[in-house]
């Protein structure tokens, strides 16, 4: 059998991701929605929340899905879920119905969203052993990008076909897309390796150093401390960059003067940034580690959230935030490849997973905190300080995670040397 072209799998990754990634656009729905059928904005956005929540779940409960039944039938599970989800929303538009649209577009939608997340990064980080941070950031980078290519397409079929019917027809195209994508997705051959390489650099060419901590299976992954040191760091990075993405555009006009327009402009550039990061951060990553990136990442958030509270300066607080966004997407995409590192690929999709519960939680808590702070104080410094104040709680873990690494990876070396000594 030939085998596949990997870079086709990688664009085949992005394809179900940019679409998957729409849910970025949302906020493009809230308006018309509001005007044809008179439902609240609070209303509308509890459906957004509620696929953020369900994708959250969906990963960490069908991750063992996707590890049993492969990338192709689990892109399969997410086109059907997704495609039929916002469909289903236009059917609730057209008969006007909120609990019918938080149900397709929420639940059924935010299903499809968590399995199509998931499905691509195992079988990306196997086919790309020598980049694994620049496969799986390149796929999750489609996740950030997609609100700049679908948001201005929703705004446009919004006036020209409706809304029911811009519906219909996403739905159409994101299952096409997906569904297709799909079928090319497969995991190498066993012992497959990139052209030119070789795992103890015995056969020439260039050498794969395999740097995983250890295999395990998800269930064994749960037991260790690394598995909540990375929940945790992911959860303060998605909780903070969630809540600034909720509040960017009032915050901009608040804290220093920006007009609507301008912070329009502001909200749209951050998907940028976003998108960037997620390819920047884990193509990085690939050189100076995953444990110091995310340690990078917290440094920087600590400092850029503090100037945040005392920025004047228009372009300095837009410096700020898309400097803010870039980590926001690293994080998402280091993390698959960071996984790899400290429980190998054995059911890395399953971990991935398990992981994702942190979106799920980061989701409800990050927008939560900047509603209630805001409110109780007329300002969004405090927010500010509580979320430079946060990234420290995280600045400290991930050197918890970096002792607790270099610890294990010790006992394994003397324990693999023990072994080999008993058999010589």
């Amino acid at each position: 059998m030939k085998t596949k072209n990997r870079w086709l799998i990688a664009a085949s990754a992005v394809g179900i991701h940019i679409s998957i990634g729409s849910v970025y656009a949302y906020s493009v729905m809230t308006n018309p929605l509001n005007q044809l059928l008179g439902w609240n904005k609070a209303d509308v956005v509890v459906a957004f929340s509620t696929a953020i929540f369900f994708l959250g779940l969906s990963a960490a409960f069908l991750g063992w899905f996707v590890e049993k039944y492969g990338p192709r039938k689990s892109g399969m599970m997410c086109a059907a879920f997704y495609g039929i989800g916002i469909m289903g929303s236009g059917v609730a538009v057209t008969i006007g119905s909120l609990p019918m649209f938080i149900l397709t577009y929420g639940v059924c939608g935010g299903i499809g969203l968590g399995v199509g997340y998931i499905t691509p990064v195992s079988t990306l980080v196997k086919w790309f052993p020598d980049r694994r941070g620049l496969a799986t950031g390149m796929a999750i980078m489609g996740f950030g990008f997609a609100s700049l290519i679908f948001g201005p397409i929703m705004a446009r079929l919004f006036g020209v076909v409706g809304v029911a019917n811009t519906f219909y027809i996403l739905g159409a195209v994101y299952f096409t897309l997906i569904f297709s994508s799909a079928l090319y997705l497969d995991p190498p051959e066993k012992g497959w390796l990139p052209k030119g390489f070789s795992v103890d650099g015995k056969c020439g060419g260039k050498v794969i150093k395999n740097n995983d901590l250890i295999q395990m299976t998800a269930n064994q992954a749960l037991t260790t401390k690394r598995f909540y040191y990375m929940w945790v760091m992911l959860f303060i990075n998605i909780t903070c960059g969630i809540a600034v993405i909720s509040v960017a555009s009032p915050m901009a006009q608040e804290v220093v003067g920006m007009t609507p327009i301008q912070a329009a402009t502001m909200v749209g550039l951050m998907g940028l940034f976003n998108g960037i990061g997620r390819i920047s951060w884990a193509s990085l990553s690939d050189v100076i580690g995953r444990p110091v990136t995310y340690t990078t990442f917290f440094v920087i958030q600590i400092i850029a959230f503090y100037l945040l509270t005392n920025s004047t300066s228009v372009v300095m607080f837009q410096g700020l935030i898309f400097l803010i966004l870039t980590c926001y997407g690293g994080g998402f995409s280091s993390v698959p490849a960071f996984l790899g590192d400290l429980f190998g690929t054995r059911e890395l999709g399953a971990v991935h997973g398990y992981t994702l519960t942190a979106w799920a939680a980061a989701g409800v808590v990050g927008p939560t905190i900047v509603a209630r702070v805001r409110e109780a104080t007329d300002s969004y410094s405090g927010t500010l300080y509580i979320f430079a104040g946060f990234f420290l709680i995280a600045f400290i873990v991930s050197l918890l995670m970096m002792m607790n690494i270099k610890k294990k990876r010790q006992e394994y070396s003397k324990s693999d040397a023990q072994v080999e000594g008993a058999a010589a």
